[in-house]
């Protein structure tokens, strides 16, 4: 039935209790090659550095095919708080009838089930079977007890009967570039354990390839899922649609498979949502259409080209990565900031066009605001967890007052380091794009702009005495002001794996002086541990916080440090990646699959915390 197959689904997914779990001891400073945790390979580390980069898209089975991608990357060595019920200037439509009506099943399924093994975003990925009043009306008559529980059995039939499988809106797809073993597959790959291990990573490219049901395109107002023109890949678990930063990576692992038309298709969808909604959504589902995230778009444009240069894709892409810079870089995204010498500068910010409670997590919201009295202040928290959302970072002490309470989230209040950094690239991008099809304004135009932002940040994130970049933290009184005063004791000097993203960024890779401070930074920090980096130094059970690591901060990080040019950054990069390397391989082949997040305390272990199981 429904109900307990779900609960079985979940347990499935659930981490198990370690018998004898491995504790690496950490050290504060960079490794000498030895761990005291047993997790080796044999061949050479080198080598299977630079031949690691197909593994991100295994990754990517699991949640986020970031982690693996980290393991290929040598191979290619403003006081505004909108009204929700005024008009949103983008085509925002988070909240539909639908959308209401399974938000209210949701509710119903946990007062029924209770809070163990569920999952609130099952129930707002399940199409409907009739039309939403037939469905509605069948579910009205369920039989409720005074504390508004219906029977299982009852809930088990209505979800059975009205309702079809979470998932059905999407089926296989068979990507016409997918093959066994693709010509020049990893050259450089010869430990055969590694190679077949590559070749099993490649070939779950099949299992993860989907298009969207006919279903979804004749009858759109039955499933929450956008019909999106073209084939997708699939984290796979409880995330059944496309992800935005996620494709990144995925792009990255479809590069190194040779698959290029599966890449071009991704970034079809993307601009698709761009042209109905102005921008990248979260999801391709309804319910993340009141946020974006983490704006990596250009990107995955510049990786295709570098690799098929294609000028006709370019041409076609970069009108909507001019719209997706305007949405980033006007209204509530956009700050301004004067800096101690008197210069304004402008920057970016994460911010949700919502103050209701997620629908994918509306249960969870509702009882984290349950503490909170008065109406606004619940909808301003409800605010701040969408744009948490929105970060990639949900959820995280980085963008909370108290660590330990999740109420005192405060996202619109900082100034990330890592979105300014993305926007950078994005500006240098356009600038490059422009200038290679004839768009000579345009090119001019963006230049300029990547200089005032690498000013920005130099200006307003950059510490040259601890050799990092720190998030700048907005104060109470400067909230509704149209410029802010910069103050230094507003950088949070607080330890974020974070801190280090901006490395990734060509301007600063490429600058020696400045990745000499960050080597020497990011040795002392803290955050190097046996099995890579920490995320940060918290233990908050937040699962974006120690010690737990993940593949898209330690695949920037460590890129940035290899194309630096300078050898301690080379070596120093091959030396997390080895690792990183080491614990997704231990726990590979410990069980059976890659994981979203991992332990970085010791190898193959992967990570927990967060408000859902973790992936694999």
């Amino acid at each position: 039935m429904f109900i307990r197959d779900a609960k079985r689904t979940a347990k499935r997914f659930e981490k198990p209790p370690h018998t004898s779990r491995q504790k690496a001891t950490h050290e504060n400073k960079l490794w000498t090659g030895k761990t005291k945790t047993k997790c080796t390979f044999t061949g050479s580390p080198h080598r299977l550095i630079l031949s690691a980069t197909i593994m991100a898209y295994y990754y990517y089975q699991a949640r986020k095919l970031h982690t693996l991608y980290c393991l290929l990357l040598f191979s290619s060595l403003p006081c505004f708080i909108p009204s929700m019920a005024s008009p949103l200037p983008y085509n925002t439509k988070p909240s539909t009838p639908l959308i209401s009506f399974l938000e209210r099943l949701q509710s119903t399924a946990l007062q029924t089930l209770g809070p163990k093994d569920f999952d609130p975003k099952l129930y707002v990925d399940l199409p409907l079977k009739y039309d939403l009043p037939v469905v509605e009306s069948a579910f009205a008559k369920l039989p409720r007890s005074a504390n508004g529980t219906v029977p299982v059995e009852d809930l088990d039939l209505f979800i059975e009967r009205y309702l079809g499988r979470a998932g059905s809106d999407m089926v296989l797809h068979e990507p016409s570039d997918f093959v066994a073993e693709p010509d020049g597959f990893l050259p450089k790959v010869e430990n055969s354990k590694v190679r077949t291990w590559a070749l099993e990573v490649h070939s779950l490219w099949k299992n993860l390839s989907r298009e969207v049901a006919d279903a979804v395109r004749e009858r759109p107002g039955l499933h929450t899922l956008l019909p999106l023109p073209g084939p997708v890949v699939v984290p796979g678990s409880r995330f059944r649609e496309v992800y935005y930063w996620d494709s990144y990576w995925v792009i990255r692992g479809l590069l190194a498979s040779k698959m290029y038309e599966t890449a071009k298709a991704i970034v079809n969808n993307l601009i698709s949502l761009i042209d109905v909604y102005g921008f990248v959504l979260n999801g391709s589902r309804a319910y993340y259409s009141n946020r974006s995230q983490p704006p990596l778009l250009s990107a995955m444009v510049f990786e295709i080209f570098s690799r098929t240069g294609d000028l006709d894709f370019i041409k076609k892409c970069l009108p909507s990565l001019l719209k997706e810079h305007h949405f980033w870089n006007s209204g509530i995204h956009k700050l301004t900031i004067q800096d101690s010498q008197g210069k304004k500068h402008s920057l970016s910010r994460y911010y949700a066009m919502w103050n209701k409670p997620r629908p994918e997590s509306a249960t969870m919201d509702k009882e984290s605001a349950s503490k909170l009295r008065r109406i606004s202040a619940k909808e301003s928290f409800y605010r701040e967890l969408a744009s948490a959302a929105e970060s990639g970072w949900d959820f995280s002490s980085r963008w909370m007052r108290d660590s330990s309470d999740l109420t005192t989230l405060v996202t619109t209040s900082v100034v990330p380091v890592d979105l300014n950094a993305y926007i950078l690239k994005m500006e240098l991008d356009i600038a490059f794009f422009a200038r290679i099809t004839g768009d000579h304004s345009t090119a001019d135009k963006f230049s300029v702009a990547s200089q005032a932002r690498r000013a920005a940040m130099d200006s307003i994130f950059w510490n040259n005495k601890m050799g990092q970049w720190f998030d700048y933290w907005l104060t109470d009184n400067s909230i509704c002001e149209e410029v802010h005063m910069w103050e230094s004791n507003n950088q949070n000097k607080k330890m974020f794996a974070s801190n280090f993203v901006p490395v990734w960024i060509r301007p600063y890779s490429t600058d020696g002086g400045i990745v000499k401070k960050v080597i020497k930074s990011l040795r002392r920090s803290g955050l190097l541990y046996p099995a890579g980096i920490a995320t940060s130094l918290s233990k908050t059970g937040q699962q974006w916080d120690f010690p737990n690591g993940w593949a898209p901060l330690i695949h920037m990080i460590v890129e940035g440090l290899a194309k630096s040019g300078i050898k301690e950054g080379r070596s120093m990069g091959e030396d997390i990646a080895v690792r990183w390397i080491r614990t997704n391989y231990a726990a590979y082949k410990k069980t059976g699959a890659m994981h979203e997040k991992y332990d970085v305390e010791a190898c193959g272990e992967f990570g927990g915390g967060g408000e859902y199981v973790p992936q694999k």
